[in-house]
């Protein structure tokens, strides 16, 4: 059996805004196993990228605040951790790929001393073998003329490239788990799959990775199990094979829905969940769900439905999951 990794529970999250203070994650809870990928899955704003930040300490108080929950990693918990032990554990335990590199690149200083210096912190290594490391990676990532990049800052490169050194700079040090906050947004399909490729390749080097994504093609590729999310809570999770086969939330069977089928010759027009995500400001009752529903009924309305046990490892916060 796989040994446990980092487990969240009961994650909350809440930011005050102008307009009043909202829940962007509410009650979130998921483990990682040594050696897994976990996906998690939804529409944008749905608390997918916050509860990375959340795993990383990295949420901006203010207007952020942790409101609940333990995220525990090897048995300690990083919600009390002090800042120098968070220093040890982030880009050696724990590394992060942001959705936006320009936000994470220090627009003063070269790629190759960012590089360097996150080898030099975590390691013992001199200044020369650190360079030779940041190249190699830079190699990895298919950065051309990756010395002379290294002399680059971060404007005189493309987005794509951007993006590519953000990879190299979470992966070079071999962490235990990776937080992949959608790494192949600004990258072209070539590129994708070689990122994907070099991620997996850690995977067999025992890495843990966590992989946020909306593309449910990328989750059945890539992915162990699943995790979907929807207006700041967790509706569904489990394995990947049984979620695609055996969807249980009608949210999950919409995204599903929405995926395009090449050579099934039945000329079918995507089925698109209709209405919109409600405003974190104004959630409804119940489930969360339950305005874009076409099952929704009273109940719906009155509770929150709790997790049913579809399959082994398979539940679904929905009080028809099991019909």
């Amino acid at each position: 059996m796989p040994e446990r990794l980092i487990s969240i529970e009961d994650l909350s999250v809440s930011f005050t805004t102008d307009e009043g203070q909202f829940k962007a994650v509410d009650r979130v809870s998921f483990h990682i196993d040594e050696g897994e990928v976990l996906g998690i899955v939804g529409e944008s704003g749905c608390g997918k990228s916050v509860t990375a930040l959340s795993m990383m300490r990295l949420v901006p108080c203010p207007p952020g605040s942790i409101d609940s929950g333990c995220i525990l990693y090897k048995d300690r918990d990083l919600l009390t951790l002090g800042r120098k032990e968070l220093q040890t554990i982030r880009g050696k335990g724990i590394s992060m790929i942001f959705q936006e590199p320009l936000s994470a690149l220090s627009p003063l200083q070269t790629i190759g001393r960012q590089l360097e210096e996150v080898v030099r912190i975590h390691t013992n290594v001199s200044a020369r073998e650190a360079r030779r490391i940041s190249q190699t990676w830079l190699e990895k990532v298919k950065i051309p003329d990756a010395a002379e990049r290294l002399h680059a800052y971060p404007y005189q490169l493309s987005g794509g490239m951007q993006q590519r050194i953000m990879i190299a700079m979470a992966l070079m040090l071999a962490p235990d788990l990776i937080i992949a906050d959608e790494p192949t947004t600004a990258l072209d399909v070539t590129i994708q799959a070689q990122v994907f490729q070099l991620i997996l390749e850690m995977k067999q080097a025992r890495a843990s990775i966590l992989l946020i994504t909306h593309d449910m093609g990328v989750v059945w590729d890539m992915c162990d199990r699943v995790v979907v999310m929807y207006a700041s809570r967790i509706v569904e999770t489990g394995p990947v094979a049984d979620i695609f086969a055996r969807p249980a939330h009608p949210y999950t069977r919409g995204l599903l829905d929405s995926i395009p089928r090449l050579g099934d010759g039945s000329g079918k027009r995507l089925t698109a969940i209709s209405g919109n995500v409600p405003s974190p400001l104004d959630y409804p009752s119940g489930c969360h769900f339950r305005d874009r529903c076409r099952h929704a009924f009273e109940r719906c309305a009155a509770e929150e439905p709790l997790f049913v046990e579809v399959s082994e490892g398979h539940q679904a916060a929905c009080f028809i999951a099991g019909e």
